[in-house]
């Protein structure tokens, strides 16, 4: 016997309302073994700074302003306190956070496969911050010393004396490694890159819509005098080529590191004990690090709302065409001729031969016969072969010769019967999920089945009915050896970039997305190196490309939701420029005055990494999956799979 867990949900987005939960623990038999009623949360906007913590105690966890009424509620950030014991060792449990705070002291109780995880999570993208209880906890640790930012020597005491307190007050985004508002972000050959004012972020990236922090927003804060003599320790460290963030003098307080995609933020202090405890502008501190700006905490901030699913974008490309909708025209004219029938016709008809009663018979007869003749036309619309569509957006994340692949991979299951299917992973770490079907969709998700989580992979079966198609997402992450490479060749004032395919096959078309531009590098032969000048003549602007691409995006999802109509309504053409735009849907505008064009989850969206004036490189491998991708366990008559490949260039460290 084995006992398995069964978490029953329900969860809201955007609204302000607590929500509860059940959760039961059954055994194989389907016997329930534990449960727990009554579970509470909190509705959280899309865009809402969630920070997760494990701190030294439970007095030292961060916390954040509160805000001025409920109005302000659903973007207020919110701290999740979690345990070393709770703390999960799958890199995709924590894509949920916006940031993480650990203790020094409770990093040393992490077990191998829960640190191999946060570092997996902070090179894809997360954001760290470590609080330093003493030095050797990190120059004793292996895997932290390489994460923390700088070389921590030994320890000293410190005061204030307003250092932190003029940090509240100076413009927030000034000392950030994710600020899409700077206003220039200098790159290789340090070419000046103008971005898009006012652009939204991803909301779990930095926060989103609200706009960012200000000298004006923090100035009305009132000093500490307490505080800003007090003594604190803080380890003494030696920096390399880390942003200093905050200091006392000639001491840092807090410094910053780039990790991959991510970064970490070490505080050279302990904010578990005092004086920092007890600091009158402590929550403010946590709301300036978070990069959370002061009107958030206002009532007066409007709270964007709405936002079509950017799974419906993909689904609309994937779904099967072998699907006919029969068009509204002619279910009205279907349904005049139903009504005609059982009504004037045989009225007139009975009349004319003067058997009236036999309408006891006649009007069954015409009720079957319509069934049978709807039936029919559903059969010629819908029927065909079972189909299993896969569509793999693949993250390169380099580590050291080799990478981690992060993959979200959307399949699409057309199915000619009702019937279940298996699913399953071997993956190292990889998850299941329904389509989420956006705040416009009038539901959370689509699509039924179980899933099975095991300690690498998973075991799943689906229902799809008859006629239909169901849209998962399978989130995984795999080591691999480099798909492809690319470097910055600096050539006088030239900047230049030399991409390397390593695949055994043709990528057909490969571009780079940097400075607000697009370049097209054409297609790649197999293990081909091309290298090509940045000139603007191969190149347009990124956000005209993505807002004229996606112009059709809106339509197609509430298309393919819509059980009649047009049938070219809810579909999307399998094409590079589709997928390529999906990957930067923010920079076609996402906001239009408070409502949400479209929400999508954690890391679908790569903008944010132009906006620290880095590039990415995408590459389209039509009818291919990367290997083990693919969780199919089944063999249906029709297959189809496409790759897009992204590659995350840094642009501060260009080759020479």
């Amino acid at each position: 016997m084995y006992i398995s867990g069964a978490l029953v949900v329900v969860v809201g987005v955007t609204g302000e309302q607590l929500f509860k939960t059940l959760a039961r623990l059954l055994d194989s038999r389907g016997k329930v073994r534990a449960e727990r009623e009554n579970l509470r949360g909190r509705d959280l906007s899309w865009e809402t700074c969630l920070l997760g913590a494990i701190p030294r105690s439970f007095g030292g966890l961060p916390s954040f302003p509160q805000g001025k009424s409920r109005e302000a509620l659903p973007l207020i950030p919110q701290v999740a306190r979690l345990t070393v014991d709770q703390f999960p060792d799958n890199p995709i449990a924590l894509e949920g956070l916006t940031y993480l705070y650990l203790s020094s002291e409770k990093a040393l109780d992490l077990k191998k496969n829960q640190y191999e995880a946060l570092m997996a999570w902070v090179h894809g993208g997360g954001r760290l911050i470590v609080g330093v209880e003493q030095a050797q906890d990190v120059t004793s640790t292996p895997w932290m010393r390489g994460l923390f930012p700088g070389e921590l020597k030994g320890a000293t005491t410190v005061r204030s004396r307003g250092a932190l307190q003029a940090w509240l007050q100076t413009s927030a985004g000034q000392d950030t490694d994710e600020t899409p508002t700077r206003p220039t972000v200098r790159g290789p050959g340090n070419a000046p890159r103008r971005p898009t004012q006012g652009r939204p972020r991803s909301p779990a990236f930095p926060l989103a819509t609200p706009p960012r922090a200000g000298a004006a927003e923090f100035a009305g804060l009132a000093p500490d005098p307490a505080f800003e003599e007090a003594e604190f320790a803080v380890a003494t460290v030696t920096l390399r080529d880390e942003e200093v963030v905050v200091s006392a003098g000639s001491t840092p307080l807090a410094i910053r590191a780039v990790r991959g995609r991510g970064s970490v933020t070490g505080l050279t202090f302990s904010p578990d004990r005092e004086p920092f405890r007890s600091w009158k502008n402590r929550t403010w501190f946590w709301a300036r690090l978070c990069n959370i700006p002061a009107s958030v905490f206002d009532a007066a901030t409007p709270n964007t709302f709405g936002g079509w699913s950017v799974d419906g974008v993909f689904g609309a490309m994937i779904d099967t065409r072998q699907v006919r909708k029969l068009p509204v025209e002619w279910l009205l004219a279907l349904l005049v001729v139903y009504l005609i029938v059982i009504g004037p016709l045989d009225q007139w008809w009975l009349k004319k031969i003067n058997r009236q009663m036999l309408t006891w018979l006649t009007f069954p007869a015409y009720v079957v016969l319509f069934s049978l003749l709807i039936y029919y036309i559903g059969y010629k619309l819908r029927a065909g072969e079972t189909e299993w569509n896969e569509l793999h957006l693949v993250d390169i994340l380099p580590r050291a010769e080799r990478a981690e692949l992060r993959g979200r991979s959307y399949s699409s299951l057309y199915s000619s019967v009702n019937a279940r299917y298996k699913l399953a992973s071997d993956q190292s770490y990889a998850a299941l999920r329904n389509e989420f079907v956006g705040l416009w969709g009038g539901g959370p998700e689509s699509g039924s089945g179980v899933v099975d989580l095991k300690a690498n992979g998973f075991n799943a079966e689906i229902s799809v009915p008859v006629w239909t198609s169901q849209l998962y997402i399978n989130d995984w992450e795999q080591p691999s050896a480099m798909p492809l490479t690319a470097t910055w060749v600096k050539e006088g004032a030239n900047t230049r970039v030399r991409v390397e395919n390593h695949l055994a096959r043709k990528l057909t078309d490969v571009r780079l997305a940097y400075q607000d531009r697009l370049y097209t590098l054409g297609g790649m032969e197999p293990n081909q190196a091309k290298t090509i000048s940045l000139e603007p003549s191969l190149s347009h602007p990124l956000g005209e490309f993505v807002f004229n691409v996606s112009q059709r995006f809106q339509s197609a999802i509430s298309g393919r939701r819509q059980a009649f109509g047009n049938t070219q309504s809810g579909r999307l053409d399998l094409s590079a420029d589709n997928v390529i735009a999906a990957s930067f849907i923010s920079e076609g505008g996402n906001v239009q005055g408070v409502q949400r064009s479209f929400i999508y989850p954690y890391g679908s969206d790569v903008s944010s990494l132009l906006a620290r004036g880095d590039a990415v490189l995408v590459a389209w491998d039509p009818g291919h999956s990367p290997a083990g991708s693919t969780v199919r366990r089944f063999t249906p008559p029709i297959t189809k799979e496409n790759t897009l490949f992204r590659l995350h260039l840094p642009a501060a460290r260009p080759t020479e």
